[in-house]
């Protein structure tokens, strides 16, 4: 089977290409450091022919400027059509797009921005492009993907803070009364996961969150075990609350794969400590 990774130079496709590679032939592509050039905000986007399954794992994460909320729109909707239509076209067999939970949001959430507006609406695009263009695709909606290594640090910056100040024996304060929710799953377990959908050339949209939510003080306590760290965790209660965005796992892909995520966030924060521990 030959795939093409799109998207091929991010966090998690550092985490899947040893994945694959042990039962594919591998392509990546992207603007710069892969197989393939393909970037999805050109007007017209070509893949390789003979190509059984694209993987898409590029995306825009959004921001407040118009300029910024544009290029989100560009890449992560646009972008999915344009890649559905040049898979179709090069007679590919499969599309597994990778979009977010956070796509679920609702307008009102605080939590809800141009990245889960956008996401939202690629999930529609790749669906409908797939009833056009015949092609399968299957969409999958990850919470927040975290693993092994600095490369996933500038998405999930509280996270890492979290475990910096565990490392280096510093106080963890967490504004606010409340112990807010949060999901988390590990890159290894997505990998696997999609590695798993492209073997079973699974099709339609799932959510894909990990079973368990954690909250703030949960996260802390692991950190500052995994680092057998002196620090001590304090909630101030003057500062302004952090609202909660923890999700209900559902079960369905898990099941159809016979795989469920694995990594807890206590196992998760120990993988970090060891990485760390032997880069010292």
């Amino acid at each position: 089977m030959r795939v093409l990774l799109v998207g091929g130079t991010s966090s998690l496709a550092q985490t899947l290409i040893p994945l694959l590679r042990e039962r594919c032939e591998l392509l990546t592509a992207g603007r710069k450091g892969c197989d393939v050039e393909l970037d999805l905000c050109s007007r017209d986007i070509q893949i390789p022919d003979g190509i059984d399954c694209v993987v898409n794992l590029a995306a825009a994460f959004g921001g407040k400027e118009p300029t910024d909320i544009l290029q989100t729109m560009d890449v992560n909707v646009l972008g999915v059509m344009k890649l559905c239509h040049a898979s179709s076209k090069a007679g590919a067999k499969h599309l597994v797009h990778i979009s977010s939970i956070f796509s679920d949001l609702g307008s009102a959430s605080p939590f809800f921005g141009a990245y889960s507006l956008s996401k939202r609406h690629s999930e529609d695009v790749a669906q409908f492009c797939g009833r056009e263009f015949h092609l399968p695709v299957a969409v999958l909606k990850p919470s927040q993907i975290y693993g092994v290594g600095s490369g996933f640090r500038r998405h999930q910056p509280f996270l890492y803070t979290i475990m910096d100040k565990a490392q280096g024996h510093e106080d963890i304060n967490l504004f606010g009364s409340i112990d807010p929710l949060r999901n988390f799953i590990h890159a290894q377990d997505v990998a696997k996961i999609i590695s798993a959908v492209i073997a079973k050339k699974i099709e339609g949209t799932y959510p894909c969150v990990h079973p368990d939510n954690v909250n703030y003080s949960q996260i802390a306590a692991a950190a500052i075990s995994a680092f057998e760290s002196k620090s001590k965790v304090a909630f101030l209660k003057d500062k302004p609350d952090i609202p909660s965005n923890g999700f209900a796992c559902d079960e369905t892909l898990f099941r159809l794969l016979d795989y469920f995520p694995r990594i807890s966030m206590a196992q998760g924060m120990q993988m970090e400590a060891a990485h760390r521990r032997q880069a010292s």
